[in-house]
This record gives structure tokens, C-alpha cells and sequence, in this order.
């Protein structure tokens, strides 16, 4: 008896984000009959309160320093007044339609959606939350996962990324703790809509899976701006008292806020799934271990996105649904090469990455060439503003072959998504030097570096 007469389903997603929408609408054009179960709301992390929100925040932010610039190229703007529930409220807006959108998708590819928790009750069996018991041949797990929360007195008076869209007014001060890609973006993102930002780091390394030389620009740049860095610093307790926050610190003086931001990594959705009894192993770390198909250790359980703790970024969930997807239901064996991907820091500026940093690069080949531009663009050159971008290029000695790109300045991420073609497809430093320059351009930076 095949799997679509035994079973309700051939495959049943439990959560509904980048990952699992993805693998569903793939499997079920392969001809599987699919369905997805979401708690929250469809779309996930990544569209109801991650990059998409994100970044419609970062550029509402960018106009402040857009509209003092743009007194330099002729422009008189009188009066410059920041609405912040405007911006919150069409933010939400645009989460709704996408959601929306995205419901519209699976429903379109005939996948079946359950509005509701699921949990796994055994290898091929899921439990609604309304009681219902679901079959299915296989299980994908796509539950992502959630801000980590530090276990201190007072903690319940913080907020992480999940509350920010949803603030009823702009905090005058804010403390962010964290020193990876979400603290460095909001704190970019408050300072410009005219927040005093703290932000406070366990140690002295911001961005660790970044270049250093980057990184330290983005600082230099973001203390000039008005950042306060607080380094090798600890929050101890949080109490409030009359509406303010008095945060004590070890490793610098107490601070005074009215918001404290937690953006100190993340942990994956795994409780009260039912993994334990079904016999799901999780790691060291409490991610669903899965192998290069994506395949827990029971045969019919896999797994996709932040839950399994690889590499949280959506465009690789969604590799990895895809992956799965095409696998599994569509006779084409598949599996995610996690090499050269890029990423970015949608910081003020911003910065962007793929491949070696120079670290990396002199730790794993030896032989390594460095070229880089440390120049200011055309538009703050005009605009008086002495922020300079620095772009970076790291080469394999022995081969020429270019095995990083690292660069901080206005689009740099969109700038990079080009280039990391470049280092996935192992071009040379010859062929950047062989590619005439698109003048005047900032791109233009990456052929000309001698």
C-alpha cells in the first residue's frame, strides 16, 4: 500500500515560515498531498517579525541623515519631525499583506493549512492542537526558532526584536545588549530616529564571524554617530521604578533607560513537540540534529531552518525546504552547499560579507594577498560627511583565486550579492582586474584595487 492510501497525508510541515512554506509548495507541485500546521502566523520569523520589518525600519531610519544631507545638492526641508506610530503602523501594514500573500501561496498549490499548534505524536503521526490525530508518511519540522533571554531579576521589564514593531512609543534611551547583527541594527536604527543607544557587549568582540577590519570601521563609525559601547560589560538586574528602568551593570556603571532590548543570540523551538517521545535527537545546543538531507534520527522526521541551528539565515531555510522538497517528492536528490554564503548587517552603514575573512584565510591556506580601498563616497563627499566606506578583497596567494569579499558603505549588501556570484564561481583576482569599471560608481572599487 503506498504512502498517499495509508496515510492522510504524504507530508504534513509543522510551521509555516520561510522553510516550511517553501518545502510545502515544492512537494505538493511534485504531486504530494501536503499539510502545514502554524501556531502564529504564516510567514514566519523572517516576515512577521524578522528581515522584512527589519528592514523597512532601516529605511525609514535612513531618512534622518538623507534629509540633513539633503540641504548640500539644493533641497530645503524645513521642518524635519519623525512619527514613529506612522512608520510602526505601515510596517504592520505590509506584515499583514504578506502574510496574506504567502497564506494565498500554499493555498494555491493546494497545500492544506491547519491554523493551529501541532505537535509530532509518533514517526508518521501529528497532534492538532484542537485534539485531532494527522498521518502523514513524512514530518518536517520548520519550527525556527526564538530570542534567547539571559535567567535575571527583572528580566520581564526587557523587550527583544519580536516587541520592537510593536512599540508604543520611541524609548528616549534604550540599552541593547548584544554584539551580533540584530543589536548593531536596531542600535543604528534607534539612534537615528533620535534614541540615546547604549549598547552593551559581554566581551570585546562585536560581529565575531565578520572581518575585523570591517567591524572595527563600523564601531569607529557608530561612536562618531553617538553610539555608547559598553564592552566587557554584564547586566546584572533590571528594576523599574517610577516608569524607568534602572539597569545594574558589572564591568561598567549602572544605567538609567526606558527600554532594554535583549539581542543575545537565539534558541530553536523545540519544547513540547513531542520530540522525546517520538525519539528526536537534539544536540549539544537543543537544535534537532539532521543530517545533509535534512533527516533526523527517526527516518520519517526532518527538519529545516533556525530548529536545526546550522546556518539561521532564511535564504538557507528556504534552500533547505527546497532541498528537501525536491528530494523527497521530486525524484531530484538535492543537497544545500553551505559554502560561500553571503550575508549582511543592515548597520548605519551597512556592511556585507561572503567567503574567507583575512583570519580565516591566513589560518587555512597560508599564502594569502589582501587588497582593499578605503575611500569616501561621492554623495557624503558632497554632503560633508566623513564617513568613509572600506572595501576588501581576500586572495588565495597560491592561486590568484579570490576567496573573500568584505565591504562596509552605503549598499554594500547589494553590491555583494553580485560579487559573492564571483567567489562561489572561484573566479581569480585577474578577472576582477580584467572587468573595466562602471564609473562613477562605488561598486566600481572592487576592479580597481591594485
Amino acid at each position: 500500500m503506498s504512502a498517499k492510501q495509508s496515510h492522510d497525508f504524504d507530508l504534513f510541515v509543522i510551521g509555516a515560515g520561510s522553510g516550511g512554506v517553501r518545502a510545502s509548495r515544492i512537494a505538493s507541485a511534485h504531486g504530494a498531498k501536503v499539510a502545514v500546521a502554524e501556531e502564529f502566523r504564516v510567514g514566519g520569523t523572517c516576515v512577521i517579525r524578522g528581515c522584512v520589518p527589519k528592514k523597512l525600519l532601516v529605511y525609514g531610519a535612513h531618512f534622518a541623515e538623507d534629509l540633513n544631507d539633503a540641504a548640500m545638492f539644493g533641497w530645503d526641508v524645513p521642518v524635519k519631525r519623525f512619527d514613529w506610530p506612522v512608520l510602526r503602523d505601515n510596517v504592520l501594514a505590509e506584515v499583514t499583506r504578506l502574510e496574506s500573500a504567502y497564506t494565498d501561496t500554499l493555498s494555491n498549490h493546494e497545500v492544506t493549512i491547519f491554523h493551529e499548534r501541532a505537535t509530532v505524536a509518533g514517526p508518521n503521526m501529528v497532534r492538532l492542537a484542537s485534539g485531532k490525530i494527522v498521518t502523514a508518511g513524512k514530518i518536517l519540522i520548520a519550527t525556527g526558532a526564538r530570542p534567547a533571554l539571559p535567567e535575571i531579576a527583572g528580566v520581564e521589564h526587557s523587550i527583544t526584536s519580536n516587541e520592537v514593531f510593536l512599540l508604543e512609543s520611541l524609548p528616549k534611551r534604550i540599552v541593547i545588549v548584544g554584539g551580533g547583527y540584530i543589536a548593531n541594527e536596531f542600535a543604528g536604527i534607534f539612534l537615528e530616529f533620535g534614541s540615546q543607544v547604549t549598547l552593551v557587549n559581554r566581551s570585546d568582540v562585536m560581529l565575531r564571524h565578520y572581518d575585523q577590519q570591517i567591524v572595527d570601521r563600523l564601531i569607529q563609525i557608530s561612536v562618531k554617530k553617538g553610539i555608547d559601547f559598553r564592552f566587557n560589560a554584564l547586566v546584572d538586574r533590571i528594576d523599574k521604578k517610577d516608569g524607568r528602568l534602572q539597569v545594574s551593570m558589572t564591568g561598567c556603571d549602572d544605567i538609567v533607560a526606558d527600554a532594554v532590548l535583549f539581542a543575545t543570540g537565539r534558541v530553536p523551538n523545540v519544547e513540547e513537540l513531542g520530540l522525546d517521545g517520538a525519539g528526536v535527537a537534539l544536540n549539544d545546543k537543543g537544535a534537532i540534529k539532521v543530517d545533509a538531507d535534512n533527516r533526523s534520527s527517526i527516518d520519517s522526521i526532518f527538519a529545516v531552518g533556525d530548529v536545526t541551528d546550522r546556518v539561521q539565515l532564511t535564504p538557507v531555510a528556504i534552500r533547505e525546504g527546497q532541498a528537501f522538497a525536491d528530494t523527497f517528492f521530486g525524484n531530484l536528490p538535492t543537497r544545500v552547499d553551505y559554502d560561500c554564503i553571503p550575508s549582511a548587517v543592515f548597520s548605519h552603514p551597512p556592511l556585507a560579507s561572503v567567503g574567507m575573512t583575512e583570519g580565516q584565510a591566513r589560518n587555512t591556506l597560508g599564502s594569502v594577498k589582501t587588497y582593499s580601498s578605503d575611500f569616501r563616497a561621492m554623495k557624503n563627499v558632497l554632503a560633508g560627511r566623513n564617513e568613509r566606506s572600506l572595501y576588501k578583497i581576500v586572495v588565495d596567494g597560491a592561486t590568484d583565486e579570490i576567496v573573500g569579499i568584505h565591504m562596509i558603505g552605503p549598499d554594500s549588501p547589494e553590491i555583494l550579492q553580485a560579487a559573492a556570484i564571483a567567489v562561489k564561481a572561484k573566479l581569480k583576482k585577474s578577472d576582477f582586474d580584467a572587468t573595466i569599471a562602471l564609473h562613477p560608481t562605488m561598486a566600481e572599487e572592487l576592479v580597481l584595487m591594485r
